[in-house]
């Protein structure tokens, strides 16, 4: 496994760069890039359709430098400073550990109050030089696709908080034990409370911009599958915890030509350091589990990947508002809850039936998936306007 970026780059290279980049971490930046990539080219595409119009927006241009811009920017300066100065003369120890030592009070003063006075100034000195003798109101355009980065930012902030308040849930007993850890530490997110949390952030932020709700979720289904796609790689990869349950059946015969850890893996030099020791290593990332698994995110990225290749075909042949992601939420759904049939979670309890957090939203998507279908249906009749051009 490839628990940093330094240990990815050195099984290509053979070359080992002590770099304070987690794998998992990575990865999740770079589902973020894929999801930002297909959402604008999705957004361009209901442009030219019609289905999404330009926003008009009014600012004030030339207004004299505020002390709040100015102390503002010296705060988020110091913060900087006070990090990353502390971090070049101690390098080690964020490559160690890059978690503890970015949520550790440890930090250079000099650093911080140098860089906050640059940040300050600099605010001062660029709204000093576009300030008017009398400031002034202007109109501005956007294109929906140019709200992309303030989409983002809204995904990224809720689905980060929905992902980890899923999470704490799920694992309510460990939460309790140490709350705090619970709630800041940079592992232990679950998706679907960040499709949930980062999903409803979207669309209200959008719909405040006067873009429908529907057209809005056309967009994001082809995206949020591939991000899942590509941050499930990154769970694989790091080894964190997302396997599946202990597998020591043989490997059958139509996967003869796989190797092995395609059917059962041992996850060694995991991320979180879980199981017996590998003989002969030193240092941390030495363990892997006693007994082998299924590498279960290997097939949610398989399986994601092909989905998302599936509603990329059809998104334009999908014309009702709101389908496409009707489509999305069912194919989720039960690709989620086959593959908790092999994975290891927690469990609840419900009467006589036994279910894992996954699987009851799993089947919620399934069943408000079907329910959306004929209700874009019955939409789309009564308002023709929403209903998507047909391509030659």
């Amino acid at each position: 496994m490839f628990p940093t970026l330094s240990h990815l780059i050195e099984y290509f290279t053979g070359v080992f760069i002590p770099l304070p980049v987690q794998t998992f971490g990575l990865f999740v930046a770079l589902a973020f890039y894929a999801a930002y990539t297909v959402f604008s080219k999705e957004m361009r595409r209901k442009e030219q359709e019609g289905l999404m119009s330009s926003v008009q927006r009014t600012h004030t241009v030339g207004e004299a430098p505020s002390m709040a811009d100015v102390v503002v920017n010296g705060v988020v300066g110091f913060i900087v400073g006070f990090k990353l100065v502390h971090a070049l003369f101690n390098y080690g120890a964020v490559v160690n550990d890059p978690q503890s030592f970015l949520l550790s009070w440890d930090g250079s003063v000099i650093g911080g109050l140098l860089l906050g006075a640059l940040f300050g100034y600099w605010s001062y000195s660029e709204k000093k030089k576009a300030q008017l003798p009398k400031p002034k109101k202007e109109a501005i355009t956007l294109r929906p696709h140019e709200l992309m980065p303030s989409i983002l930012l809204w995904a990224a902030i809720w689905g980060i908080i929905g992902a980890k308040v899923f999470h704490n849930l799920e694992y309510w007993d460990e939460f309790v034990k140490n709350p705090i850890e619970g709630l800041i530490s940079f592992s232990g997110l679950t998706f679907y409370g960040g499709l949930i949390c980062g999903g409803a952030a979207v669309i209200y932020y959008t719909y405040k911009q006067g873009i429908h709700p529907l057209h809005m979720l056309d967009v994001g289904a082809p995206g949020m599958m591939l991000s899942y796609a590509v941050g499930r790689l990154g769970c694989q990869l790091a080894g964190d915890g997302d396997w599946g349950i202990e597998n020591t059946a043989p490997k059958p015969d139509w996967l003869a030509w796989a190797p092995d850890w395609v059917w059962a893996f041992k996850f060694p030099h995991n991320v979180l350091d879980e199981g017996v020791p590998i003989a002969g290593c030193t240092g941390k990332f030495c363990h892997e589990l006693p007994i082998p698994v299924f590498p279960t995110p290997l097939y949610e990225v398989i399986a994601c990947f092909l989905l998302f290749l599936l509603i990329w075909g059809i998104r334009k042949k999908v014309r009702p508002a709101g389908m496409l992601f009707s489509i999305y939420l069912i194919l989720c759904g039960i690709e989620r809850f086959l593959i908790e049939l092999i994975r290891v979670n927690s469990k609840y309890r419900l009467g006589g039936l036994e279910f894992t957090q996954a699987e009851l939203i799993a089947v919620l998507l399934v069943i408000l998936g079907i329910v959306g279908l004929f209700y874009t249906q019955r939409y789309a009749k009564k308002h023709p306007e929403t209903i998507a051009p047909k391509y030659a």
